[in-house]
């Protein structure tokens, strides 16, 4: 029965080799699917946690590399299987997720954003124009205190007032009242010692590089490498987004994170923000902390001089 079990766990290694070649995917995946229903229910935990690898392992080559709607079926239908097996609740909860993706893939796929709508076209024939941008916070804050700068120094001229200015008065109290909540924290902040972390500037991370590991890559970090957030190994082909501190992650994987943060997950190096606030705050404080490593040098050189 051990010999047996060996020989499955080799099989299902070639089989997971084999999902990095276009050309072997679904064949692999419906060997693996046969081999899943065949020996899973009497399996021991050690061959069910292999079979349960590399069944993770497909979901991984699927969200980082193949988009054809076939591919993600043949998924589909693996992890459909796989939960039907399985009784850990863990990998339940996992395999749910995995098919839940494949749907949502194939649905797009099926059903693709409707862009035939008029709103985005000047006249027919032209060519479509997006939408205005909302304007940042930070700018809408800054336009509003410099009216009302401009409006207390109209006033304490002494001129008359005329209609534009009490239109501007008008205007700008409006619109300090439709922000007046999101103006609180920010102006809250502003005496703390240090503000909220904002994510990642969306422009900054579309414009990471992305890599294919190859041989020599692979070689280089070694058989062990993974992608630090799924806990995958790395395998030829695979996609990788590199951030500027050289660390590299599935690109699926990175994205939910550089949602939230404005760092590496690794060592922490922080990516450029859209926060305008933030960056000020990072600036004065690189600044401040350049003027006391400078006072410091001038200290110690006082106390050379002395001694």
């Amino acid at each position: 029965m051990g010999s047996n079990e060996q020989l499955l766990k080799k099989e299902l290694e070639e089989l997971q080799k084999q999902l990095g070649k276009k050309q072997k995917f679904e064949d692999a995946l419906s060997s693996l699917k046969s081999l899943l229903r065949l020996h899973y229910p009497s399996a021991s935990p050690s061959l069910r946690k292999t079979f349960y690898s590399v069944v993770c392992r497909v979901a991984t080559v699927l969200k980082t590399r193949y988009i054809a709607p076939g591919f993600w079926l043949a998924g589909l239908g693996l992890f459909q299987e796989a939960l039907l097996l399985t009784s850990d609740s863990t990998e339940k909860e996992h395999l749910k997720n995995c098919i839940a993706q494949a749907k949502e893939h194939l649905d797009q796929i099926e059903n693709p954003p409707d862009v035939s709508q008029n709103s985005g076209y000047l006249f027919e024939g032209h060519l479509t124009v997006d939408p205005e941008p909302p304007r940042p916070q930070w700018l809408v804050q800054s336009n509003i205190l410099n009216s009302m700068a401009t409006l207390q120094e109209f006033e304490s001229s002494g001129r008359p007032v005329d209609n534009n200015t009490i239109e501007t008065a008008s205007n700008l109290l409006g619109e300090l009242m439709s922000n007046f909540d999101d103006m609180i924290p920010e102006i809250m902040e502003m005496g703390s010692t240090a503000p909220r972390v904002p994510p990642a500037s969306k422009e900054v991370v579309a414009k990471l590089p992305v890599i294919t590991i190859t041989e020599e890559i692979l070689a280089e970090l070694g058989k062990d490498a993974e992608c630090a957030i799924c806990k995958e190994n790395l395998v030829v082909n695979d996609k990788m987004q590199e951030l500027p501190c050289k660390h590299r992650f599935h690109p699926p994987c990175l994205k939910p994170w550089l949602d939230e943060h404005n760092s590496c997950p690794i060592c922490r190096h922080e990516l450029q923000t859209d926060d305008h606030a933030y960056e000020s705050w990072k600036e004065r404080e690189k600044e401040a902390a350049e003027e006391r490593k400078g006072a410091e040098n001038a200290v110690r050189g006082g106390e050379f001089m002395y001694i």
